[in-house]
């Protein structure tokens, strides 16, 4: 007695839909009997940490902190890059030194960029 094929397809694809609404259905059943029915001042009320609030919760921040924050991922990612071809070098073949150098030449490239932009200027992000 062998199996229909498409049955194990029927039980795969019911998987795939049960699997993420049952969390949905068993959600939305938490919020439907233990919700409060409105929403009081306590719910409402800002809270954070155990402290009150107090200002605004909009803050001014500087984007030149986002670009310190890109160009350090660019160059910590060069680096993860760099450490197969460091650790192969001496076996390399001249395409892939090749490679390397135009790679390094890209970073070089956008180093001297974000320098001339001045976003490595620390006296400009303030």
């Amino acid at each position: 007695m062998t199996p229909d094929p498409y049955f194990f397809l029927v039980i795969f694809c019911g998987v795939a839909l049960v699997f993420p609404l049952m969390p949905l259905a068993l959600a939305w059943l938490w919020r439907r009997f233990f919700q409060p029915p409105k929403p009081g001042p306590a719910k409402n009320a800002t809270y954070e940490c155990g402290v009150e609030s107090l200002g605004e919760a909009h803050v001014q921040f500087q984007s030149h902190y986002y670009l310190y924050c890109v160009i350090f991922l660019i160059f910590d990612v060069e680096a993860i890059f760099l450490v197969p071809f460091a650790v192969a070098f001496t076996d390399l073949p001249i395409g892939a030194f090749i490679a390397i150098l135009v790679f390094l030449l890209l970073l070089i490239e956008g180093l001297v960029w974000a320098w001339s932009k001045g976003c490595l200027d620390w006296a400009r992000a303030r």
